[in-house]
């Protein structure tokens, strides 16, 4: 399965990786969590390189995630490989490296093209596939001035394409207005379900790049409480927009929701992961789900989702029936 990124010669798998996790631990000012909590480097690469072997090419990170360290990883990972893989990052948040922390954020359109060029050096490259707003809130005459920003480094060369990472359809519509816009990326899964912005990709001819396809975790049965959730995870002491977790644990209105739904997207012999990937297959055939990883282990059960493919209809039908009665 392979889906197109807009109307662009982008192409990548239908199933991508999220590397926010493999940042490792990072913090906000406050010494807030921002991470998934301690990864190995090591680890990341092996698994990086497993997802190639199995056919997956499109990773999505961010010069946030690790405070840099996601991309340097990446980077390493894929050093050699450049015109196998479809490479997404993000900008935005300013943050020190030495000390793993974000100190604020930055709209300006000089700080994107400083931040684009820190990107490049640590990921290795000299382009970025996707370039994308990581800041979800700000202002749209602000967007607009970034998105011209983003046709610059389209003529350039340094990038092919651009996207807004938001949860908002108005503020999504203002970078889908440029010619080189060819994605959104927002929050979507069979637990919180995004119609008016995948009708906004379909309207627009860009594709649904689905973070958040697993609910942090939720979608794979590990999180039913507080057990697990490790130190210096975000989902341990989680902010106030994470709705997945609780200081408690895993939500229990959400986990009930999850359980509802599990004996029809593990059908077939699926994981309850790769039913969730199903779902958003199913629900649009722009969607790009990208799960997080932090294994070998992982990446297998997520691509391996391929070997199903979507849901059929008449379990869509079923799922939300189950949805609406919880």
């Amino acid at each position: 399965m392979a889906r197109s990124l807009g109307d662009s010669a982008i192409q990548v798998g239908a199933v991508g990786l999220g590397c926010w996790a493999i940042g490792g631990e990072w913090t906000d000012s406050e010494g807030n969590p921002l991470g998934w909590g301690e990864v190995d480097d090591d680890e990341s690469v092996v698994a990086i390189r497993r997802a190639l072997e199995l056919g997956a090419n499109f990773f999505d990170t961010a010069d946030v995630y690790g405070a840099g360290r996601s991309e340097r990883v990446l980077g390493r990972a894929l050093a050699g490989h450049r015109d196998e893989v479809v490479i997404a990052t993000k900008w935005g948040n300013v943050f020190d490296e030495s000390s793993r922390t974000m100190t604020g954020a930055d709209e300006t359109p000089e700080y994107a093209r400083k931040a684009l060029h820190a990107s490049l050096s640590r990921l290795g490259t000299d382009y970025v596939d996707l370039y994308q707003l990581h800041l979800s809130d700000v202002d749209a005459e602000v967007g607009a001035r970034l998105r011209d920003v983003c046709e610059e480094f389209v003529a350039e060369g340094l990038i092919r394409g651009y996207a807004w990472s938001t949860d908002d359809q108005a503020r999504a519509r203002v970078f889908t207005a440029g010619e080189h816009c060819v994605a959104v990326q927002h929050e979507c899964s069979v637990l919180h379900d995004a119609p008016e912005l995948l009708a906004l990709c379909e309207e627009s001819g860009v594709a649904s790049i689905n973070r958040s396809p697993l609910a942090m975790g939720l979608l794979t049965g590990k999180y039913t409480s507080a057990d697990g959730v490790a130190r210096g995870d975000i989902r341990g002491t989680p902010p106030g927009w994470l709705r997945w977790f609780t200081e408690d644990g895993a939500s229990a209105q959400w986990v009930a929701r999850a359980e509802a739904v599990r004996e029809v997207l593990t059908s077939g012999g699926r994981t309850l992961a790769q039913g969730a990937i199903g779902w958003l297959w199913a629900r649009s055939p722009r969607t790009v789900p990208i799960p997080g990883f932090r294994s070998v282990a992982q990446v297998e059960q997520n691509v391996g989702a391929l070997d199903f493919g979507p849901l059929t209809p008449e379990q869509m039908k079923e799922i939300e029936g189950l949805l609406a009665r919880v």
